[in-house]
């Protein structure tokens, strides 16, 4: 009945890197797209970098950052700095979308 708690944990965990690597992006000036441009990735590939591994626009984003990637995303590389290799499944996880959240909310079950 209950949601596993580490789940929960750890899916909150990512969203919040991916946020703060966003946030990071567009503090130094930077957009997705510039990011994609820049370092000649196909179109999308450092928006979908932010949700899943991707070893390539994990370096771009860090590249224009100035940071290396293991920094960025602690739950894809060791504390050392090597990758990890094979990824671990819940790093493939998408996050729930803004639809998903609103309808979890106490409220809209309350309303329902």
């Amino acid at each position: 009945m209950h949601r596993d708690r580490t789940a929960d944990k750890a899916a909150k965990l990512r969203l919040d890197e991916m946020i703060r690597v966003k946030n990071l992006l567009l503090t130094a000036g930077f957009s997705l797209l510039d990011v994609d441009r820049e370092y000649q990735l196909p179109r999308g590939t450092a928006g979908t970098t932010l949700r899943e591994p991707n070893a390539a626009g994990e370096r771009a984003i860090a590249a224009a950052l100035k940071a290396l990637p293991h920094l960025l995303w602690r739950s894809r590389y060791h504390s050392k700095g090597d990758r990890k290799s094979p990824q671990p499944k819940a790093n493939y996880e998408r996050p729930p979308t803004m639809r998903e959240r609103r309808a979890a909310s106490p409220e809209d079950r309350e309303a329902a």
